[in-house]
């Protein structure tokens, strides 16, 4: 990209000049001593032409929507429309929530994305013994398809594109959503959304799982196969880095874990018959904003090109919608403070804006106050406004990748990949994600990522504003969101009406039929939503399938 002799004169003025910056540092010394990303990569003082002398333009960038998508999935991106602003929500009972799905869509939002409670995410019914004191706390509970009806009241599935954040019963929280469907009169070829259903990063960094890894795997490809043909618009599986680096991975590691377990989904998926171009195109992915804008925007460019080569050089694809790497960006909870959480907002600012310049295709921002409690309903709205003010009033939404060229962030973009790769690489040593995982190897290297990063934070190394500097005295937070202690006595009464009401015979037997096609090699999928249309419960569904398939225990050691 730049002519050689040019480099050579290039690197020699630099070196001269560090060598007088080094001598006047004798008088007048910077901030500290070494100076990092919020990942602790190295920063050079500046950068040039040198830092990036390898770059291919048309061979490492290329144009916006083209391979290797470095500039974004679509060529026209953000001057076509915006992300999807999809926030995050789900809290006490279905009703409850229902209302404040209804309020987002009235303040602007463009898509539901589904929180739902702890019993729920491990196939537990609400009258379940493990889900005493756990009934619509951090999420939404879902026992039935009667739920999920009123979820979604008067809210069209046709015209709205939906996201649900949910791994281990991911199958019937998706069957439940196509029942609903069936009832508003919409099929399932028009139904638009997402579900998470990435069972490997349970594993290494969330812990909400319920089978063993295989036949988790089972169910994902299963469901990969059904959607194919019965429901073509649905993102089949969120791969998910946000959970990584939530746990306290690097930027690297979130890239390079990410796309390891997607290299395993997708392995698993030919190994089941399914030809790649028949479900990659329906791969999405979701990924984490820190507050170290440039950084952050340079992780998002080295993921979409890895993908880009990983599924055209490893697997083959012939469809350029196999290659294109398409994620939703979650800004960081775990970068939020209880201490002084009006900052928190500032934070969220930040990180929305990598987002949007890292080329998200939607995005949840999160409220001032999640480091105390769910949301309250006018944070929820001053997190959305953050959306909607950059995307309409900042400028940035009018040029694609507007920091592209620039040599820090292409010099970034460059070692995060190949950093990235490294981890790729080492995994591929082991056997692969689910080995790894077995190993303890990406448990193991997130661990110690964060305890380094919380030391940093410790001896003062790295400042968080209002946590370790410029504290200040501080009443008692106000107006904090509480869930209702009765929300889990009125969902174990539904549950008794629902069992008394339903026919009894008709969910016998859809179970039974559900445990005869675990038992062989037929897809689940269809037996599952038959057990929903029932009305059998997410507990008996899970019941089932915990009965045939047995449940993971963690074994490594750490």
């Amino acid at each position: 990209m730049f002519k050689e002799d040019q480099i050579s004169i290039l690197k020699a003025a630099v070196e001269k000049e560090n060598a007088k910056t080094q001598e006047s540092l004798q008088k007048r010394p910077e901030r500290k001593a070494e100076f990092t990303t919020g990942s602790g990569s190295p920063v050079k003082r500046y950068y040039t032409p040198a830092d990036i002398e390898d770059l291919d333009y048309m061979e490492d960038l290329g144009l916006p929507g083209q391979y290797p998508y470095t500039r974004g999935v679509q060529n026209t991106m953000y001057r076509g429309r915006f992300w999807t602003m999809r926030m995050y929500a789900g809290f006490a009972t279905a009703k409850e929530s229902n209302q404040r799905y209804k309020y987002l869509v009235e303040q602007g939002s463009g898509g539901l994305s589904v929180a739902f409670d702890l019993p729920t995410q491990i196939g537990y019914d609400s009258d379940h013994a493990l889900s005493e004191g756990e009934v619509g706390k951090v999420g939404v509970a879902i026992d039935s398809l009667a739920d999920m009806e009123i979820l979604f009241d008067g809210i069209p599935l046709d015209k709205v594109s939906t996201s649900m954040t949910i791994n281990a019963p991911a199958s019937v929280l998706l069957a439940m959503y196509i029942a609903v469907a069936e009832k508003q009169g919409t099929s399932s070829e028009k139904l638009r959304g997402t579900i998470q259903n990435d069972i490997l990063k349970e594993y290494i960094a969330r812990g909400t799982y319920i089978f063993p890894t295989e036949p988790s795997m089972r169910l994902i490809t299963d469901i990969f196969e059904y959607c194919s043909k019965e429901v073509p618009q649905w993102n089949t599986i969120s791969i998910s880095g946000y959970h990584i680096r939530e746990a306290g991975s690097t930027a690297a590691q979130e890239v390079g874990f990410t796309i390891a377990d997607g290299i395993a989904y997708v392995e698993a998926a030919i190994k089941a018959g399914l030809d790649v171009d028949t479900f990659a195109p329906r791969l999405s992915f979701f990924f984490n904003a820190h507050n170290d804008l440039l950084e952050e925007v340079s992780k998002y460019r080295a993921a979409r090109r890895l993908w880009a080569k990983i599924m055209k050089e490893r697997f083959g694809a012939k469809d350029p919608k196999s290659m294109a790497l398409k994620f939703h960006t979650q800004t960081g909870g775990s970068t939020l403070t209880a201490q002084q959480p009006d900052n928190n907002i500032v934070r969220v600012a930040v990180q929305t804006l990598a987002a949007v310049l890292g080329g998200t295709q939607s995005l949840h921002t999160n409220s001032r106050d999640e480091a105390l409690a769910l949301p309250s309903q006018a944070s929820v709205q001053v997190a959305l406004r953050t959306q909607q003010i950059i995307a309409n009033e900042s400028g940035v939404t009018d040029v694609i990748d507007p920091l592209a060229g620039s040599y820090y962030i292409e010099a970034k973009t460059k070692e995060i990949e190949d950093q990235a790769m490294e981890y790729i690489k080492k995994i591929d040593d082991l056997g692969g994600a689910p080995k790894a995982i077995d190993a303890g190897y990406i448990q193991q290297e997130i661990m110690e990522a964060s305890y380094s990063y919380q030391k940093k934070v410790e001896s003062n190394e790295i400042i968080v504003v209002g946590m370790n500097k410029y504290q200040v005295e501080e009443e008692a937070p106000k107006g904090l969101l509480r869930v209702d202690p009765s929300v889990g006595e009125m969902q174990k009464a539904n549950l008794v009406k629902l069992r008394a009401e339903r026919d009894n015979n008709r969910v016998d037997a859809a179970l039974v039929a559900l445990k005869t096609a675990c038992e062989g090699t037929e897809n689940v999928m269809p037996y599952i939503l038959e057990a929903v249309r029932s009305y059998g419960t997410l507990g008996e569904i899970c019941g089932v399938m915990r009965e045939v398939f047995g449940e993971y225990q963690q074994s490594v050691n750490l």
